[in-house]
């Protein structure tokens, strides 16, 4: 669900504003005078995306290389990666 609103809603609800980004996990977009200005998330989900980004670059790296011919990481060392990673996601 996206959830908008306008600029000044900040300034006046900001509790609120906080409580919808908890709630919903979502961005919340503010828009000044009708146009995309902001966005808000609370920090878990700003962290979570953080490391979901990052677990993203190193898979396409570690794609490139492969297409590339570099050589590859053992499945042991791919194994306790992707646990890594996913740990990292999980915690935020």
């Amino acid at each position: 669900m996206i959830n908008i609103k306008p600029s000044a809603a900040i300034r006046k609800n900001y509790n609120e504003i906080s409580a919808l980004c908890k709630k919903s996990k979502a961005p919340v977009y503010l828009t000044k005078n009708g146009e995309g200005d902001l966005v808000v998330m609370d920090l878990e989900t700003f962290a979570r995306r953080e490391s979901v980004l990052k677990l993203r670059e190193m898979l396409l790296t570690s794609e490139e290389d492969r297409r590339d011919g570099n050589p590859g990481n053992s499945i042991e060392e791919v194994v306790e990666m992707m646990r890594n990673a996913i740990k990292e996601v999980r915690n935020g």
